[in-house]
């Protein structure tokens, strides 16, 4: 009479499957994902000029509506509106 190991493959048919399924989530798990900024988007950012000259404008334009004095021009807005559109 032959008796075969207690650790044979076949008293688990789905060891070897169970196996694949966590290497493959180990490796899932290795992979990451990287960004990379170039210089000359780092020059633009670190530019505190624009910056500075944007804030400015919003605060002009938000003391105006505020006072009531801010006038929009309708044939401008209706020109960048089709602009933006028809791009």
């Amino acid at each position: 009479m032959k008796i075969n190991p207690l650790n044979n493959s076949a008293i688990n048919p789905y060891k070897r499957q169970q196996a694949k399924v966590e290497q493959a989530e180990a490796q899932k798990q290795k992979t990451t994902d990287k960004l990379e900024i170039s210089n000359q988007a780092k020059e633009l950012l670190g530019n505190g000029r624009i910056q500075a000259e944007r804030r400015e404008k919003v605060d002009q334009l938000k003391s105006e509506v505020e006072n009531g004095t801010y006038k929009a021009d309708p044939k401008k807005t209706a020109e960048d509106l089709l602009k933006f559109f028809r791009s």
